[in-house]
């Protein structure tokens, strides 16, 4: 997956936002203030780190040598994957989804309305 296509899949998430606290090279996807995805913009292969559940982050890592443990986050919670072609696109654009599943769950009930009520809007336009 290209990088301009993985931005603009990490940007059509509701209400997701994009910094850079870490410098130019890493960009931070948020949601409601929290994060779920780090995308090193430099790296070759790219690589995306993403939330995800415990028990799963254990199998993903034991079964795709592309995913390791959260690169400078809470190893975890957090799965690094590296872009070089051997993980499914499909599993990515799961993992992509779990990730802000995961996050907009931590949020407070009024946040999670709200971006729920935004994705309407968008979605019926």
């Amino acid at each position: 997956m290209e990088l301009s296509e993985l931005q603009a899949i990490l940007r059509a998430k509701p209400g997701a936002s994009e910094e850079y606290p870490f410098g130019p090279e890493t960009l931070v996807l948020k949601v409601g203030g929290k994060m779920f995805a780090l995308l090193g913009l430099h790296d070759t292969p790219l690589r995306l780190t993403l939330k995800c559940e415990p028990s799963y982050a254990e199998v993903l890592r034991a079964e795709y040598e592309a995913v390791t443990p959260g690169y400078y986050m809470n190893k975890q919670h957090w799965n690094t994957i590296s872009l070089d072609g051997s993980l499914p696109e499909g599993l990515l654009l799961r993992l992509i989804d779990d990730s802000y599943r995961l996050v907009v769950q931590g949020l407070s009930r009024r946040v999670q309305q709200h971006l729920a009520t935004n994705a309407d809007a968008a979605g019926s336009g």
